[in-house]
């Protein structure tokens, strides 16, 4: 018995000292070395009374609607998608030549090639060593606090957003410049889509040359950005009483807003305004159109059209478990004079929700989406409504460096 009892105190012993030396360890983990694993599973699940294009049944962009009459069948369908759902990796620390951060994520929203298909979609893959960044991430012409707090996966129509692969330099007063991969489509697809000069190859002679600058008060931001780009257009037929060839300059500037009212309401705003920049934009059409010259040998020419965007929305947090977005967007194209008369012109956006969080990381809630869009110049509309329902469940592990 007095052995047992021996024991049982060197085991009281030995535990002690393995807690002191567990405590000791912690004591050295350095917290400012984070990687991180993140994400979250999502349902979405819902009803369109109306008609877009099959391939984007789970979205609502104005751009995808019926350009005539029952372009995509009868009205009325109902869905169930998991492609928002998203997985990624991200890491930082600090260094000697300033903060170093990385991220690596994707999501199962195919787009482009694989437009309307579950399947792996790079959304992020970044890094930054202090000022300098590179890779894939969004454009620093774009605000991406604009997004307000709804469901509905492409979001505002009118709002600037392309993620873009870059080079770029950062302030630490909210000053940002960048190079930007020229001629990138908004849907991840290729080049070509962007001009209607067909039989004729495009062209990208530099990077697109984007950046902003924010300034930040007690309730509210303002960012102003901007853009310029370049681009041609080569006729590989051309002869020499026909040569379609050209080029043009592109350009756009952009005011956004956040505005805080009191701790419960949010509101978003940007107006954006340029030519021949459509591909930044959340959801819009080419950036060159064909215009007439009356010139025998140059008989038609691209055009950088014209775009106006509107995004405003405001966020209101009823109380922790239940908060609401609701707003407007718009996107307005000036037609060239040698468009056809059923290409696109305006499109705009309503959303409203109403949205849970029962417990932390979990989300669920119901939306209800307004979009229709308006032809250049044959008088034709469309429009659609859906209700979606909402299933959100996020996941993190955070590992601290030693």
């Amino acid at each position: 018995m007095k052995n047992h009892t021996l024991s049982f105190k060197s085991f009281l012993l030995m535990g002690a000292v393995l807690l002191a030396s567990a405590g000791s360890l912690r004591a050295q983990v350095d917290s400012s070395k984070v990687f991180e694993v993140y994400g979250f599973a999502m349902l979405d699940i819902g009803y369109n009374a109306n008609q877009v294009k099959p391939s984007w049944y789970d979205a609502m962009r104005p751009s995808r609607l019926p350009s005539y009459e029952n372009q995509y069948g009868a009205d009325g369908y109902s869905y169930a998608s998991a492609r928002q759902s998203r997985l990624g990796v991200k890491t930082s620390f600090p260094t000697s030549m300033g903060n170093f951060k990385a991220v690596f994520d994707f999501d199962m929203y195919g787009v482009g090639a694989d437009e309307g298909q579950t399947t792996i979609r790079l959304r992020h893959a970044y890094g930054q060593l202090g000022h300098w960044g590179a890779g894939l991430t969004e454009s620093a012409f774009m605000d991406l606090d604009v997004f307000p707090n709804t469901t509905e996966y492409w979001g505002p129509n009118g709002m600037l957003f392309l993620r873009n692969a870059q080079l770029r330099w950062e302030s630490l007063n909210g000053l940002v410049v960048a190079l930007e991969a020229p001629g990138a489509s908004g849907d991840a697809g290729i080049y070509a889509d962007r001009v209607e000069l067909q039989g004729v190859k495009f062209h990208f002679p530099v990077p697109d040359l984007s950046g902003h600058y924010r300034w930040t008060g007690n309730n509210l931001y303002l960012q102003l950005g901007g853009i310029v780009r370049y681009f041609k257009w080569e006729d590989q037929a051309a002869t020499p009483t026909l040569d379609l060839s050209g080029n043009a300059t592109g350009w756009g500037v952009a005011l956004s807003t956040g505005i805080n009212l009191g701790k419960k309401i949010l509101i978003h705003g940007q107006g954006t305004y340029g030519e021949g920049i459509e591909n930044y934009f959340n959801d819009a059409p080419i950036d060159v159109g064909i215009a007439t010259t009356g010139d025998p040998k140059t008989p038609v020419t691209g055009e950088p059209l014209a775009d106006v965007g509107l995004v405003g929305f405001v966020d209101i947090n009823w109380s922790p478990k239940w908060t609401s977005s609701v707003g407007y967007s718009t996107t307005i194209i000036t037609n060239s004079d040698g468009q056809a008369p059923d290409a696109y012109h305006q499109g705009q956006y309503v959303a409203a929700n109403l949205m849970y969080y029962p417990t932390a990381g979990v989300m669920s809630g119901v939306e209800l989406t307004y979009i229709d869009r308006e032809n250049n110049s044959d008088g034709f509309t469309s429009s659609a409504v859906r209700v979606n329902f909402s299933f959100k469940y996020n996941f993190s592990y955070k590992h601290y460096g030693m």
